[in-house]
């Protein structure tokens, strides 16, 4: 609803705002605090990683990556012309939503029953597996059975390498550092052999331009990663409408589009088992 300014007596223009709050508290107010009954308002609050290549990334005051596309798409589907973008720290994203400061999530938030305790899920729009990256000229790494004896890398505090470890031998080398940039950057130089984590998040540090033609997902995924739409917990509406625009976006053709022109350029393939999703968590 827009507001035309009126000229008349402050006693008109008093009682015009007064009729229009009241308004305004019947109707209710839309995600991003916008009245905007079934058009969903005219601003959106939507969280994403920041430091993501190809998935979630800040470049100045641009925002590009996949998650971003299909973000900005849902968007417009709900009816929201102007989309304002929020970084969403792993370790942040339950608090960012329980308290308002985003109205929904697209940050590689994999569909946990621990994560739901707390949110609500939308999707999933993507379903990931834990991966390897490797140099494109190594054939000696065709997947995790083929790492004992090498030196893998991952972030420190992960549960991808751990996990690695666990099931595939712990005469595997491990090296942690900070972020997966680092990592890319020494498996780069030859300081690592592989790095893992999801291979969707893997194909996105190799489109890098400085990558071009270095680096390679092997293919061989190993965990199943569904990443959701977090939402605030029970809202089933803002779920249906949702999970309506990813169908939307899948049916269109623009999913893999996105997909094509943001990871795709790394040469990446996701398992065509599970993508594009076709199955979505109930909305409850």
């Amino acid at each position: 609803m827009k507001i035309t300014k009126l000229a008349g007596v402050a006693a008109a223009t008093s009682a015009l705002v007064l009729a229009m709050s009241a308004c305004a508290n019947q109707a209710g107010q839309a995600p991003g605090g916008d009245t905007g009954g079934d058009s969903g308002g005219e601003s959106i609050r939507i969280g994403i990683k920041f430091d993501q290549p190809g998935l979630g990334l800040q470049e100045g005051a641009e925002f590009t990556g996949f998650d971003v596309e299909v973000a900005q798409y849902v968007a417009n589907e709900l009816g929201y012309s102007d989309v304002e973008f929020v970084s969403a720290p792993s370790a942040q994203r339950e608090d960012l939503i329980e308290n308002g400061q985003v109205d929904m999530i697209f940050a590689t938030y994999s569909i946990t029953e621990a994560r739901q305790e707390r949110v609500s899920f939308a999707g999933p729009y993507f379903v990931a597996g834990q991966d390897l990256l490797v140099r494109a000229d190594d054939t000696s790494i065709t997947g995790p059975e083929s790492l004992p004896g090498k030196r893998l890398c991952s972030v420190s505090g992960s549960t991808s390498a751990e996990n690695v470890q666990e099931e595939y031998g712990t005469e595997i080398e491990l090296q942690e550092f900070p972020d997966y940039a680092t990592c890319v950057t020494q498996l780069a130089a030859g300081g690592v052999d592989a790095v893992t984590t999801d291979d969707v998040i893997l194909a996105g540090f190799a489109a890098q331009p400085q990558y071009e033609g270095q680096l390679k997902v092997v293919g061989q995924p190993f965990s199943e990663e569904r990443y959701g739409v977090g939402i605030k917990k029970g809202d089933t509406e803002l779920c249906t409408r949702i999970d309506d625009a990813i169908t939307s976006m899948i049916d269109s053709g623009a999913w893999q589009t996105a997909l094509d022109e943001t990871v795709g350029q790394s040469g990446f393939t996701p398992n065509p088992e599970f993508n594009p999703p076709t199955e979505f968590e109930p909305c409850v």
